[in-house]
């Protein structure tokens, strides 16, 4: 009865979606990947770039992981785009776009839900997806407790959702319940008085819409300061990439310092002397050297980075690191980059 009434909700109140026009695995593929962490109002617009682009996954594993990191700026989880790539070139290299939940799993990024999604809707695969909307749906008509994010939930999520999974109509039931999840029971302010299943929802009669389902809190948010020092010297200014270990891989920013520099308030903005990572350019942080905005807050998943912004110029190169370039200032577009260094950028006079 659970099934057949979420295919009979689809059937009326199902999306309309691009990618779901199409059974072609590579276009559902990469909609699920960006719509990973992000809203799809937001991510269809990313799909509908990617696939005018990159419209085969042959194309696509052709390109610069930079013009990948570029197409994917504002979406935020950068891994994604890497793991993305990546995925592509294995699938190249394999000959053909693996076909089943088990060969799936294996390309890089994919995982559980990913795999499901793509066996499920590209293939017919009888395989149950189980993301957050799956969670809370199950959660809360069978009334079950158990976190999600412990070992425990996990396996007894993914064995009822298998269980309530349509064998022959796998593709459109997987649709309809992430549907559901995102327009019927909704995090906060499910529509239950116009819901379907009101009469069998355990959360419902017992009163705990809003303590279902269950999570554990796992996660540790820390504080961490960064300083931006934008260089410009005669039209250009110097920028380098980031590397593994650490957020943004892969994509670029110019000069940076893992912590404050002293400042003086004041019209001016001025840097203080001395303050300088430059040594002697200048004499330090020159009356050219401006602090643009202090105390910028930019939120990622286990940070919240809070960074200050100068200007530096000046008419002579300042000694860097290796592995940073002088680049036109007007070129620093075509180079991926974070939304924080992007908010840098239009504080610049």
């Amino acid at each position: 009865m659970f099934s057949h009434t979420l295919l009979q909700w689809f059937r009326e109140n199902g999306r309309e979606l691009p990618w779901r026009a199409t059974r072609d695995p590579y276009a559902i593929w990469l909609s699920e990947v960006i719509l990973q962490q992000t809203r799809i109002e937001q991510g269809r617009d990313y799909w509908l770039r990617f696939m005018r682009r990159w419209p085969t996954v042959d194309t696509l594993a052709s390109a610069t992981e930079d013009e990948v990191l570029r197409e994917w700026q504002g979406l935020g989880y950068y891994s994604r785009a890497r793991n993305l790539h990546h995925a592509a070139q294995q699938i190249v290299a394999l000959g053909r776009f693996p076909d089943t939940f088990d060969t799936l799993r294996k390309l890089k990024g994919v995982g559980d839900y990913t795999a499901a999604a793509i066996a499920s809707i590209a293939f017919d695969e009888p395989v149950a997806v189980v993301d957050g909307n799956v969670y809370r749906v199950l959660s809360r008509h069978f009334g079950i407790a158990t976190p999600i994010n412990s070992t425990e939930g996990k396996h007894e999520f993914a064995a009822l959702a298998q269980s309530l999974l349509p064998p022959k109509e796998a593709s459109a039931y997987n649709q309809a319940i992430m549907d559901f999840g995102a327009i019927q029971c909704t995090p906060k302010s499910p529509r239950c008085v116009l819901c379907p299943l009101q009469e069998s929802c355990d959360a419902l009669h017992t009163g705990r819409i809003d303590t279902l389902p269950v999570k554990l809190k796992t996660l540790k948010v820390r504080e961490r300061h960064l300083t931006y020092i934008y260089i410009r010297c005669k039209g250009q200014t110097a920028i380098h990439r980031r590397g593994a270990g650490d957020i943004w891989q892969g994509l670029w920013e110019p000069y940076s310092l893992p912590q404050p520099l002293q400042w003086e308030g004041g019209s001016k903005r001025t840097a203080c002397q001395g303050s300088s990572p430059f040594g002697g350019v200048g004499g330090g942080c020159s009356p050219r050297g401006l602090l643009l905005k202090r105390g910028v807050r930019h939120q990622l998943t286990h940070q919240t980075l809070i960074a200050d912004f100068y200007l530096l110029e000046t008419t002579e190169r300042p000694p860097l690191p290796d592995d940073y370039i002088w680049i036109d200032e007007k070129e620093f577009d075509r180079y991926a980059k974070p939304r924080l260094i992007e908010l840098l950028l239009q504080s610049l006079p």
